[in-house]
């Protein structure tokens, strides 16, 4: 097994933030384009997409490399990720990488609200050896977080069917990913009170 080793946090946020970002402003420079490749024409958003995977499993390698590991939601956001950036890129339809967020986001709520229904908070399986919090406070967090994906999935669907591809990128890249955050932000600061002091044990 892997050794855990520890990387600059600067280094790290940019290994998983710099794909969606280069997907972003590779779309914005190809997007008015098309390509023709075996006789078959392309936008500017397949081949983007076509180049963000690889983009994304050479920093994935290059953050396992470095750490010694990959959480289990990485591996599957990659699995994701491949598999629906191949169905993208093999039929030419735009739809299946768009779908990819929503089936993301819905698998973690679906996850999620399996273990609340067996009394248990599979988060904390993932992360309470970084964010040590008593078990009360980690099914707060669960349910809260179950609810939180699951509205995720939902305006990811309502924005890729009524909304341009533009606006859909951009949401994608920017506004999920800092909605969550704020949420998660908001709710660490709302469940202080059930966290674990190490010195006091």
């Amino acid at each position: 097994m892997a050794e855990k080793k520890d990387i600059n946090p600067f280094l790290k946020q940019a290994l998983e933030l710099g794909p969606p970002l280069a997907f972003f402003f590779i779309y914005l420079r190809l997007r008015d384009d098309t390509f023709l490749f075996g006789g078959v024409e392309y936008s500017g958003f397949i081949v983007a997409t076509i180049i963000f995977v690889p983009l994304m499993l050479a920093a994935m390698g290059i953050l396992w490399y470095l750490t010694g590991k990959l959480s289990r939601m990485q591996i599957f956001t990659a699995f994701m990720v491949i598999f629906f950036g191949g169905l993208t890129a093999w039929f030419n339809d735009e739809r299946f990488f768009k779908m990819k967020t929503t089936l993301v986001y819905g698998f973690f709520s679906v996850i999620l609200g399996i273990g609340l229904l067996q009394g248990k908070s599979y988060l904390a399986y993932v992360l309470e050896e970084m964010l040590p919090m008593r078990h009360e406070g980690w099914m707060i967090l669960t349910r809260r977080l179950c609810g939180c994906f699951a509205v995720l999935a939902i305006a990811n669907e309502f924005v890729w069917r009524t909304m341009s591809t533009d606006l859909w990128v951009k949401i994608e890249t920017f506004a999920f990913p800092i909605a969550l955050m704020a949420f998660l932000m908001i709710q660490f600061s709302m469940l202080q009170r059930y966290m674990d002091d190490p010195d006091q044990n």
